[in-house]
């Protein structure tokens, strides 16, 4: 038996220890990490206007907030597991979101666009250390044949979170303050470290993530191909989705205390999304992300085509919240299934560009909004979503059998992808 074998053997032996309801609390306390972390990444995304205000700068140089942030949580993301070495996890997830709560604090409390970036690295550290041990931990918490259902539990955090944070806080900034939505943030996040104290059993590390290991997933050229493509299209996503309150705003006329509603309508249709993918992702997660990113890059077509006639923008808003709100779990799927025996490096490799593509779509999203008109931030999105699709639909579809023998065994019954259609 291998080393990766006996470990999980001897994860799923304590994960039948307990009972099945301090199981899946367990679950849950990492669904709210992956939550939390989240939200607390989104958050600008809805009150660029009056932070930007408030701090005397433009919404561009606001929207460093996001890409400071998603940057510093691409570089924490693998290196944090190299660093980590044998430390219990449970105490780590718990330190990580200290360090998060006390972050969204500062950010509360920033005075200046500077203390606000520096409170946004800290964050990023957090961000980056959760996410990328978030899906090698579910495995542990429950039996084998339980697999599939919690990664996909913790990992909806991550796509509620995505459609759900942008239009609370937004709601929150326009019935308070923009700072009352980061305090709200900071008191969450401390929440989650208290649960993740009093619901996950000890972690020991099973084995040290070594240099070696991220280093030879660039061989795997199915996994290549997915990260190559996910960061195209959440590049496009989040340079266009950064800036969508001006644009509603500026360009499709919505009144300022519409927008809160109709980014709600946004999550709503996201958590949708979300689910519908997550039922046919685990079996075919290569053709649920190329109708995901098909749908994304013609609704940010749409958007910038009739964003002037507020009825049609909103209809086609509510469309983009579906497509998008599948790309996390989606994309979650096809990295289990390619890199299913090396999931702790594979999930430090999937952060690290989902966080960079964030940083990096703010970051030319924000450039775009401040030389060029509004509309210009969309179609930079759907020309990326549709590059995004062409590479993956380029690619000839394999089955990844050997994924399924090492998530076999690894005892990863249940776990998506099991020798299907993924690259």
């Amino acid at each position: 038996m291998t080393e990766t074998a006996t470990a999980s053997a001897s994860a799923s032996g304590r994960a039948a220890d307990r009972t099945p309801l301090r199981s899946w609390l367990a679950v849950l306390s990492l669904t709210g990490a992956t939550f939390s972390i989240t939200a607390t990444e989104m958050l600008p995304v809805g009150l660029l206007t009056p932070m930007g205000g408030a701090l005397d700068v433009s919404e561009g140089s606001a929207g460093l907030t996001v890409t400071l942030m998603g940057l510093t949580a691409a570089v924490a993301a693998p290196t944090l597991p190299l660093l980590a070495g044998r430390v219990d996890r449970r105490l780590l997830l718990a330190a990580l979101m200290a360090v998060m709560a006390a972050a969204n604090l500062l950010s509360a409390l920033a005075p200046s666009l500077l203390v606000l970036l520096l409170a946004r690295v800290a964050a990023g550290v957090a961000h980056g250390g959760v996410w990328a041990l978030a899906a090698s931990l579910a495995v542990r918490l429950v039996p084998a044949a339980r697999v599939g259902r919690a990664l996909s539990a913790v990992f909806a955090g991550i796509g509620t979170a995505s459609v759900l944070a942008v239009p609370a806080g937004t709601m929150l900034g326009q019935l308070l303050d923009w700072r009352a939505a980061f305090f709200g943030a900071a008191a969450l996040t401390a929440l989650v470290a208290l649960a993740l104290v009093l619901a996950l059993p000890a972690l020991p590390a099973e084995r040290a993530v070594r240099p070696r290991e991220l280093a030879g997933l660039r061989r795997n050229v199915p996994l290549r191909t997915g990260m190559l493509f996910l960061a195209l299209l959440v590049v496009g996503h989040f340079a266009a989705y950064t800036y969508v309150r001006p644009f509603l705003e500026q360009v499709s006329g919505v009144a300022p205390g519409l927008i809160g509603v109709l980014l709600l309508g946004y999550g709503a249709a996201g958590i949708a999304g979300n689910f519908a993918a997550g039922t046919t992702a685990s079996r075919t997660p290569r053709r649920v992300l190329l109708v995901l990113g098909s749908g994304m890059a013609v609704t940010m077509a749409a958007l910038a085509l009739l964003g002037g006639h507020a009825p049609a923008a909103i209809g086609v808003l509510l469309l983009w919240g579906v497509f998008y709100g599948g790309v996390s779990v989606s994309s979650q799927a096809y990295v289990l299934a390619t890199a299913a025996g090396t999931r702790e490096a594979a999930g430090a490799l999937f952060a690290a560009v989902f966080n960079a593509s964030i940083a990096l779509g703010a970051l030319a999203g924000g450039r775009v909004a401040d030389t060029a008109p509004l509309p210009a931030v969309l179609w930079a999105g759907a020309a990326l979503a549709a590059a995004a699709v062409v590479l993956l639909a380029l690619h000839p579809a394999v089955r990844s059998r050997s994924g399924a023998r090492c998530a076999a065994r690894s005892g990863s019954a249940g776990s998506p992808g099991h020798g299907d259609d993924v690259a």
